[in-house]
This record gives structure tokens, sequence and C-alpha cells, in this order.
């Protein structure tokens, strides 16, 4: 196991979309200077890091997910030295940044998969994974064929922009298919780590990784993926040992091994995050007919599997989700970033989260969006034309705001003592205030109905978190102690603490 950089075991991290965050130049696209500018806030929010969503060269058929430059900002945020600049100014901030690494696949505008279109062999022929036939498509993956005059089809990681890099597969099968330590798949990992170097040696504190879990193909439990990440760990171990690792894996168990400091909990799969926040009756809901149940017991498999406590990251949510506010309002919201900024891992804030945007419905696709563009639309800074966001007129910006009289801005609710913002503020200040409710510190389950109790303790300290999503009142066990957090009203006689509607205590021992 890797030693763990020391400053994640407090941090809180900031998802930016840089597409809808700030636009500095007036084209109406969210851009490098534009974060600059917003880097006080995000400080005084209480965060101590950022998660930048992908901000290399790309055609942007896939918000970014399509890179065509590896080594290359996007033009339309600004250069390689405004993005060096951003991590100095991050930097000077006391807080760290991470660039989101696409290992798994390219644009199909990148050089190396133009090169390997040739039907001449040389350097990048190998790059993707093509089969040696026009006709022959693995029944497992998608495909694109018929686009060059080279004969084979080629994998694709989801989208048709999107051919797989080839890292080779665990267990060859057919003719086409390489192992891991075959030519083309030994030279796909050390670009790899060619990349990493290089943003690193610019300033860069680490990387999230997307899809972290599918380099290696019909890869049994993990296993092949898990021998190349640890193959990145030793360069990085090696040259850069405070670079942070967090991957989008959703197995801890295998993420570990691999070498990662922490892992996201996935949105999709098993893992029943979306029955608190995302679904016909979420358990976060005041109607109180939702469950979390369900995602306790998968939390807590991944959680004794994982070995280093603190490694599953549970966010608010992030360009790929509804935003909370779809299904949650009000307070139901204070109380899910209770839950959110109380639990292990490190909590990562979907920028306009903690000011409730609102998902915008009936929104056409953009940059392969689809149903989750209504959570990709600019942040609504104030109450100036475009919220603040951007000098350019309405029908240049990236995505239309929320049309809504009512939107939720971010001066409005510094404004507002009693608002989102400032309630999440208070548990941020909360949660670095107490070791207990840090990253590392353990987590027992002690209720899984209404309501939500369980304990967190560490070597300094012990802290029972007691929520009540529910508009009705509850009365559970509960020891006195110092009452370091509250939300709603409540009282404590002896042994029982009664708890209002919408509810949430943290009690101190």
């Amino acid at each position: 196991m890797s030693r763990q950089p020391a400053w994640l075991d407090d941090a809180i991290f900031y998802e930016i979309y840089p597409q809808s965050f700030m636009d500095s130049n007036g084209d109406g696209i969210g851009d490098f200077q534009g974060i600059i500018s917003k880097l006080d806030y995000i400080k005084d929010l209480g965060c101590t890091a950022i998660w930048m969503n992908p901000c290399f060269e790309s055609p942007f058929g896939d918000a970014g997910y399509d890179i065509s430059d590896f080594y290359k900002a996007a033009p339309r945020y600004g250069t390689n030295e405004d993005l060096k600049l951003l991590f100095s100014e991050v930097h000077k901030r006391g807080m760290h940044i991470l660039l989101d690494l696409v290992p798994c696949h390219t644009s199909t505008e990148h050089k190396w998969f133009k090169e390997s279109m040739k039907p001449e062999q040389n350097q990048y022929t190998h790059r993707y994974i093509w089969t040696d036939s026009i006709w022959t498509a693995p029944q497992n993956y998608g495909t694109i064929r018929g686009i060059s005059d080279r004969n084979g089809s080629c994998v694709v990681s989801f989208f048709s922009c999107q051919p797989a890099i080839n890292y080779g597969f665990y267990k060859p099968t057919e003719s086409w298919q390489q192992g891991i330590d075959d030519e083309g798949p030994k030279a796909s990992l050390e670009e790899l780590k060619n990349i990493m170097r290089f943003w690193l040696g610019l300033g860069c504190d680490g990387f999230r990784v997307d899809m972290a879990g599918s380099l290696v193909k019909d890869d049994e439990d993990g296993k092949g993926t898990i021998i190349l990440w640890n193959r990145i760990r030793e360069m990085l171990d090696k040259e850069y040992p405070e670079a942070a690792m967090v991957s989008e894996w959703g197995e801890p168990d295998k993420s570990l091994q691999g070498g990662f400091h922490m892992d996201f909990l996935l949105h999709f799969g098993p893992s029943h995050y979306n029955d608190l926040f995302r679904c016909e009756e979420p358990y976060f809901s005041s109607r109180g007919k939702g469950t979390i149940k369900e995602f306790v017991e998968n939390y807590l498999k991944s959680y004794k599997l994982s070995e280093k406590k603190g490694l599953i990251c549970i966010p608010s949510g992030n360009h790929d989700m509804d935003r909370l506010a779809r299904a949650l309002h009000g307070d139901e919201l204070k109380l899910a970033f209770a839950f959110l900024l109380s639990m292990p891992g490190a909590p990562f804030i979907y920028a306009g989260d903690e000011i409730g945007m609102n998902y915008v419905e009936g929104l056409h696709s953009k940059e392969g969006g689809y149903n989750r563009t209504g959570s990709r639309t600019p942040i609504q800074w104030d109450n100036s034309p475009n919220c603040g966001f951007s000098t350019a007129s309405p029908d240049k910006l990236y995505l239309p705001q929320d049309p809504s009289k009512d939107r939720p801005t971010v001066k409005d609710q510094l404004e507002n003592k009693d608002s989102l913002l400032n309630e999440i503020k208070k548990l941020i200040d909360v949660r670095k205030a107490n070791k207990a409710l840090q990253s590392c510190a353990e987590i027992q389950f002690v209720s899984t109905d209404y309501p939500l109790v369980f304990k967190r303790s560490c070597a300094e300290q012990a802290v029972t978190v007691f929520i009540n999503p529910s508009n009705k009142p509850c009365e559970v066990s509960a020891e006195e102690g110092k009452v370091i957090y509250s939300f709603g009203t409540f009282s404590h006689s002896g042994s029982k603490l009664k708890l209002g509607g919408q509810t949430a205590v943290f009690v101190a021992y």
C-alpha cells in the first residue's frame, strides 16, 4: 500500500465543470482565468481541493472526455501557461488540484488514432484494439469499422468517437488480442506515464482517473488492470510521491490494490447510492418513505474490503448525474449535506450543488450530454445579466441558464444566513474541527431506518451523528455529550434524544 499524501486526510473537494463555471473573456464558455477569479470563493466555502473535469484539446464530442492531445490545454479554456498559472494560484491559497485523467480512450481526432488507421505498420498500429478483419467484431464490445483502409474493426469505450487504447487482454484468446506485456500495451502504458509526468511537472497535485478499472480487457477480477496501476504506482512513488490518485472504479478493494488512495462511490451498479438522493422516494425526502438499508449494506461490504478506512468518497453529484435539487428541496438538501459531510472519505461537492442549483429540464443535448445536459448549465453567481457567468449575449452561452424566477445565486445565498450555502459552510467547519468526522476515522452504523444513526471514531474522539430526514419526529437512545452541530429541533433527556422532523444532531464524546 502506498503512503497517502497527508493533505488527503481532511480534504474536501470541489468539482469544476470548466465549460460552465466562469467565463472571463466573454465568449460564453468558462475558462481557466474564470476559475482563477473564483478561487477565493472556493476557499471561503471551506473546500481544500479541486477536481477539474477534462481540460485538454478535444473536439468535444463527449464534453472533453474525447481527447485529441493529452499534452495541450483546450484553447477554449486557455493555454498551458494559463493552466500552470491556475495550479500556482490554487497553491497560493493552500489548496490542491486534481486533473481528470482519461487513460482508456482518445478521440478519433487524435493523431495516434489517425496513424493507427493506416494499413501500413507504424508505431501506433497497436495503440488501439483492432481486430484482424473488418468482418470481425468482438461480442462484448462496441466497435467502429469501415472508416479507413485498415482491415479491421476498432473497439470503442462508449461513444463511437472514443476508440479504446490498447492495454492488452488479461488472457488473449484471439489472434488480434495482445497480452499486457506485448509491445502495443507496453507502449500505451509508458505513454500514460509520460502524460502524468508532464502535468505533475507543471504543478498539478495528482489525478482523478476516469474509468480506472477498465484498462485491461476481459480482465479476471481486475487482476491485469491492478498490475498496470501498480506499475504506475512504482513510477509515482519514485518520482512524484506526493501525487494523489483518486479512482473512478467503484470497487475499493481493487483500486487499493492498484495503488490508489481513494475510490469514488459510483452512481450506477450495485451501490444503491441513488436510493438516497435520486429515485422516486429518496431516503432524504421529508416524506420519509425511502430506505437507506441497501446502501449501507453495500457500503459496508466495500468498506470492509478496502482494508484502509476513508477510501470511499461519496460525491454530492457530478456532471453525469441529476442535480440533487431535482428530487430534494429546501431543508431536504441541508440534511443530505449533513450526511455527505460527516461520512468517511473525502467529500466531493459538484459546483452549484452548494446553492441547490436546479436540473434544467428540456434542454437539447450538448457535447454528448443527453439526459445529463440539465446538470451542466452555467453557475448562477448573482442577479446581473447571465447570472454573472459571462458578458456574452445569452444565445452565445455554453448552455441556457435556469429560467426559473426563484433560481438560486451565490450572492443571494451568501447574504442569507439560513441558506443552503451557509449551512454547508457550517458543516465543513465542524468537519474540519473534529478529527472523528474526517476521512480516515472509523464508522459504525447504529440505525438504518428513520433516524439514521452512525458513530465516527478515531484515537482522539468519537462523534455520533443523528439525522432524521423525515418530517415526522422520532426518539432514539443516546448518551449525553457535547453537541457540536445541530439543525432543526431536538431535546436530550437522560438516555433519550428526541429529534424533530428534518433534524440533524452531531454529539461528541
